[in-house]
């Protein structure tokens, strides 16, 4: 299916540019979602398509704009950081031009990037279960960073080249973060990876935090893995909840038990908050959340509020291991990057977002579970107090079917709720912005339950 497949009623604007889509850049490019929005303008939890429609974004552009689209705060910190002030010029500067950081930094140091690293390293450490923290290594995307975070504790150790990953799990599509990715059973397997279970079968709605939680059968399989690889096993790493697996939120205990076999064998544990980091688990990073204090940390997505930007944060002596160039590249700690981050501390330094979030987390996560009622809707997972969820489908046809219902709310120009495809082909990830209040999501979930009596229309005996 090409994107200029995709046309709605009333959308000529958006049509013509899905059909433009379809013609310059592969299909390949972005996921399939019944939708293809297009988006003119955003702003807060926002998005207009060119017709004029207003969409309330439910996606945060896959767990992007924690803070929300175009955040004048944000943006001015930004701004600043970057030395962008034409009035008064921190050096001499040639016409045409004025002095400002630079757009690219490889292999130099910046101010920039210094006290980017210091402010965020900072705020890892003053968080329960920061104490590792003492370093960081910029990358340009989620999966880079996987890739290093790897990279770091295989040379902590080379003679332990063993690699654990929880079942499952998504971390990136590229080299050693694609063979962490999904199961055993995917092709062009590493060799170095095994992998465990992730609680799902417990975890088919929003989690009850009960911690009478049965560990005994991932313990078993923890044992069995030390008994066939012994010392080689060097590394673990584990998403905090399962993201593009299916939006799956473990007890407490599961992750706590893979911390502490880690600590009993002088394993690495590296836990990829790159989903979770900045708020969504209803505290500022999971471990948190979780109570777990990893040696190395993968953040990305919200780090940046939009501008491309991951970092692993973590044990010095880990990083001590690669020598000058083993982790670099041509855009980590670019000024931009670096100025994105800091913006984005200020923000949750400055401003109480996480405080608020609760209260619209609470409305958030009864309205979905009144979705329950309608007849193609099985499951609700997702962290209470936080701003993610997952809505099972019976089916991936009434997912996508949902999904389309929402974006077209009462058709026209009214409002619709903007949603990306489904995960693991039947479950619908709810992740707004941080920023979004209790009046905006009553009103964004007043358009899922209709999408949803939609939808369960066409739901067959």
């Amino acid at each position: 299916m090409t994107n200029s497949a995709i046309a709605h009623p009333d959308e000529p604007r958006s049509n013509r540019i899905r059909a433009a889509s379809g013609l310059c850049e592969p299909r390949s490019l972005r996921t399939y979602t019944p939708t293809q929005a297009v988006l003119a303008s955003s702003a807060g939890i926002y998005h207009w398509t060119p017709e004029g429609k207003r969409l309330f974004d439910f996606t945060s552009g896959v767990l992007v704009a924690n803070l929300g689209h175009n955040p004048i705060r944000w943006m001015e910190r930004f701004r600043v950081s970057m030395g962008w002030n034409t009035d008064n010029p921190v050096s001499p500067a040639p016409e045409g031009y004025f002095a400002g950081a630079a757009f690219s930094a490889y292999n130099a140091v910046t101010p920039l990037e210094v006290s980017a690293s210091e402010r965020l390293a900072s705020a890892l450490q003053n968080r329960p279960g920061g104490s590792r923290m003492h370093q960081v290594m910029w990358a340009a995307s989620g999966s880079e960073a996987i890739q290093k975070a790897l990279w770091a504790a295989l040379a902590r150790d080379r003679t332990r080249p063993m690699i654990v990953a929880t079942r499952y799990g998504f971390h990136g599509k590229k080299g050693l973060s694609n063979a962490i990715t999904g199961s055993e059973t995917d092709s062009e397997r590493d060799p170095r990876v095994k992998f465990i279970s992730f609680p799902m079968a417990e975890c088919r709605d929003v989690i009850q935090r009960n911690d009478d939680f049965d560990t005994a059968p991932y313990e078993t399989e923890l044992k069995a893995l030390l008994h066939q690889f012994g010392h080689k096993i060097g590394t673990l790493i584990t998403e905090p909840y399962l993201g593009g697996g299916g939006s799956y939120h473990p007890p407490k205990v599961y992750l706590q038990l893979l911390q502490r076999f880690c600590r009993e064998h002088d394993i690495v544990f590296i836990l990829d908050e790159v989903q979770s980091n900045f708020g969504r688990t209803g505290d500022l990073f999971a471990y948190e959340t979780y109570g777990l204090e990893p040696d190395l940390v993968v953040l990305g997505k919200g780090l940046g509020n939009g501008v491309p930007v991951a970092a692993v944060v973590g044990r010095r002596d880990i990083f001590d291991a690669l020598e000058y160039g083993e982790g670099s590249d041509t855009w980590s700690a670019n000024p931009l990057q670096c100025a994105a981050v800091l913006a984005t501390l200020d923000e949750f330094e400055s401003h109480d977002i996480l405080g608020p979030v609760r209260e619209t987390s609470a409305a958030i996560e009864a309205g979905l579970i009144e979705l329950k009622r309608f007849a193609g809707i099985l499951h609700v997972r997702g962290e209470l107090g936080g701003m993610v969820w997952g809505l099972e489908f019976q089916t991936p046809d009434l997912a996508n079917r949902f999904i389309l219902e929402s974006y077209l709310g009462d058709g026209g120009t009214s409002d619709g709720v903007h949603l990306l495809g489904p995960l693991a082909k039947k479950v619908v990830r709810i992740s707004p912005p941080l920023v979004a209040t209790v009046s905006e999501a009553h009103k964004a979930l007043a358009i899922l339950h209709v999408a949803a009596q939609r939808m369960s229309d066409n739901v067959g005996p």
